[in-house]
């Protein structure tokens, strides 16, 4: 998540996604325009990533899955 108070839109953050599911506010595809409030909200609880980590062992067979909301734990 990104904190959209601590974010200078820069864009360095979009090139380090391994899945290209960051963009800018205002280029958010169609459709996905939810996800804005949902990255705020989460952004306030969720730690910030400081260092780079290995992805998890199933990240290839959850890149580009659909339909992932439902799985989301708060």
């Amino acid at each position: 998540m990104i904190d959209p108070e601590e974010c200078i839109d820069c864009t360095l953050c979009e090139p380090e996604c391994p899945a290209k599911a960051i963009y800018p506010e205002d280029d958010v595809p169609a459709g996905q325009e939810g996800f804005i409030a949902l990255n705020a909200e989460l952004s306030k609880a969720w730690p910030v990533i400081t260092t780079r980590k290995d992805p998890l062992p199933d990240a290839a067979e959850w890149d580009g899955k659909t339909g992932k909301l439902d799985e989301l734990q708060r």
